[in-house]
C-alpha cells in the first residue's frame, strides 16, 4: 500500500513538472515580469498607428494640427508609463489587452520591447515639441512616416525593429543581455536553454 501510494505521488509530481514545462513563463496564468504578450504588443501597435495615422491625415491634408498635437502628447504617456509600469498599465496597452483576451498569449522578453518603447518615448517628444512650435516642413513629415511604419511593421508584420536594433547593440556590447532569459519575435534575442527556462 505505501509502495503504491509512493508511485501515485510520484506521477503526481511527473506530471505537476511537465505541465510547468509546457509553459515556463506562466505561474497561474500569470506571466513573469520580464515578458510581455507579443500579440498585445501587436494590438498597441496597430491602435497608435490608427490614432496616429488619423492625426497625420488631418495635418498634411487639412492642415489642422490640434489633432496630431493631442496625439503625440498622448503617444509620450503611453510610452513613459509602457517603460516606467509595464504595458499592461497604459491606457493603449489596457485596450490592447482587452482585444487579444481571447488570443493565447505568445511571451516573448520584454527588455528589447521596452528598448523599442524608450525610442518611440524619444520620438514622440520630438514630435511634441515640434508640433508645438509651429515646425512645419520636411522634418515633422518624416519623422511622422518613420513612427507610422514603424507601428506598421509591428503591428501587421510582427517585426520589431527596436529589438533587432538592441539585438545588435548586445552582440556588439553596446547593451547587456537579458539576465533572465532572451525569447524574442523574429530572432531579435537569443533563445536560451530549456534549462534557463525552467530555472525562472
Amino acid at each position: 500500500m505505501a509502495i503504491s501510494s509512493d508511485l501515485l505521488a510520484s506521477s503526481n509530481t511527473q506530471k505537476e513538472r511537465s505541465v510547468g514545462a509546457a509553459d515556463p513563463f506562466t505561474a497561474g496564468n500569470r506571466p513573469q515580469t520580464a515578458f510581455v504578450n507579443e500579440n498585445q504588443v501587436r494590438a498597441a501597435a496597430g491602435l497608435t498607428m490608427v490614432l496616429g495615422a488619423v492625426a497625420f491625415v488631418y495635418a498634411y491634408f487639412d492642415k489642422v494640427y490640434v489633432p496630431i498635437q493631442v496625439v503625440t502628447t498622448v503617444f509620450f504617456i503611453e510610452f513613459l508609463i509602457r517603460i516606467t509600469a509595464g504595458l499592461t498599465y497604459s491606457p493603449i496597452g489596457v485596450l490592447a489587452g482587452w482585444i487579444t483576451q481571447r488570443q493565447p498569449p505568445h511571451w516573448v522578453s520584454a527588455k528589447p520591447k521596452r528598448f523599442a518603447w524608450t525610442l518611440g518615448l524619444l520620438m514622440s517628444l520630438a514630435m511634441v515639441i515640434i508640433t508645438n512650435s509651429g515646425i512645419r516642413g520636411v522634418l515633422p513629415l518624416t519623422i511622422c512616416l518613420i513612427c507610422l511604419s514603424l507601428m506598421w511593421l509591428e503591428a501587421v508584420l510582427g517585426l520589431c525593429l527596436g529589438c533587432e536594433f538592441h539585438r545588435v547593440m548586445v552582440r556588439r556590447g553596446w547593451a547587456t543581455r537579458d539576465k533572465t532569459i532572451e525569447v524574442c519575435a523574429h530572432g531579435a534575442c537569443a533563445t536560451e536553454s530549456a534549462n534557463a527556462r525552467t530555472s525562472l
